[in-house]
């Protein structure tokens, strides 16, 4: 009996042994992180731009998988669900903090589901207007004319996106515009979509409509942050022209399903922060109107603890009826 109790524990110890070695030998293979936006939008654009750098850190291809829907919820979901063996992850917006309070059911816990691995980048939101449309004024002057000229939405780039409730507390809760939410699968299809006029108007992250912005097709009426922003100088604050207290922002960070070993976790978060370190990808991000973040998941996850009943309050101010 002794000498099979020992076998075992023998057996238990190479096995442990094991893991421990597979744990830091990882990746093996190529790493997946799941975009759960359509291409275009900060979510994919640092993705792919973080992702490049994570590849050259850890040895091993980072493939970024789109998979939009939901306001974000169907790739956030499929992540959650995915083997915590460290080669599925999930790149995200603040959605994920959002979503939680804005669905009936969004299908996962934001506190439990998933591990917080590290905040990338954060930028403000934009409110936007198609320039051959509304081709002159600012923020205050284009309320005044929506409230004689019917404009029926304003695009945004999902239900739940900081975007989304940006433009809900400015233009319908404080504006009070009779305007409806036009919600896209992301940034990109719904910078188009103002670009193209069908809406007119916009709000989204800085680095979705920044180019068109550049080329004049778009006009950026003002910014969600505490301060102009250096991509846009000419531009000013939601507090400038009238909205104090209106500071929002769209975070991009990295999420890893529960369970996944604590060593790889360590591991992704120094290659995140290394990769948002290092001189082209902080000139990129400057370009693009992003401010990397950084720090640890503890940080992280205090951050998603905090944001979480944030954001429920803003939906329940602007009384924003939980969707299916």
């Amino acid at each position: 009996m002794k000498l099979a109790l020992r076998a075992a524990a023998c057996g238990v110890a190479l096995l442990c042994a094991g893991a421990s070695v597979a744990q830091t030998q990882w990746p093996t293979k190529p790493v997946r992180l799941i975009a759960p936006f359509a291409p275009g939008g900060p979510v994919d654009i640092i993705g792919r731009l973080v992702g490049v750098k994570l590849a050259d850190y850890l040895g091993q291809q980072v493939l970024i998988d789109n998979h939009p829907g939901a306001g974000g919820n169907i790739g956030t979901v499929q992540a959650a669900k995915s083997a915590p063996d460290g080669y599925t992850g999930l790149v995200t917006s603040s959605a994920y903090v959002v979503n939680p309070s804005l669905y009936k059911s969004a299908g996962y816990d934001p506190l439990r589901d998933l591990i917080p691995v590290a905040i990338a980048a954060t930028q403000p939101n934009v409110i936007v207007v198609n320039a051959a449309a509304v081709p002159t004024g600012g923020l205050k002057e284009f309320i005044e004319a929506a409230k004689t000229r019917k404009i029926a939405g304003f695009a945004t780039p999902g239900s739940g996106t900081t975007p989304h409730l940006t433009a809900e507390h400015v233009l319908r809760s404080l504006a009070r515009l009779d305007m409806q939410p036009v919600h896209f699968k992301g940034a990109g299809p719904a910078v188009q979509g103002v670009v193209g006029g069908e809406p007119p108007v916009g709000s989204m992250a800085i680095s979705g409509p920044l180019p068109f912005i550049k080329s004049g097709k778009l006009r950026a009426l003002a910014v969600s942050s505490a301060k102009r922003v250096a991509a846009l100088p000419d531009v000013p604050t939601l507090a400038e022209i009238g909205f104090p207290g209106v500071e929002d922002y769209t975070w991009v960070g990295v999420f890893f399903p529960a369970g996944t070993p604590d060593a790889i976790v360590r591991k992704l978060n120094e290659a995140v922060n290394r990769a948002i370190r290092s001189p082209d990808v902080r000139a990129r991000l400057e370009q693009l109107a992003f401010e990397p973040v950084g720090g640890t998941p503890r940080e992280f996850a205090d951050y998603v603890k905090a944001e979480v009943p944030k954001w429920r309050k803003v939906i329940e101010d602007a009384r924003i009826e939980p969707t299916e």
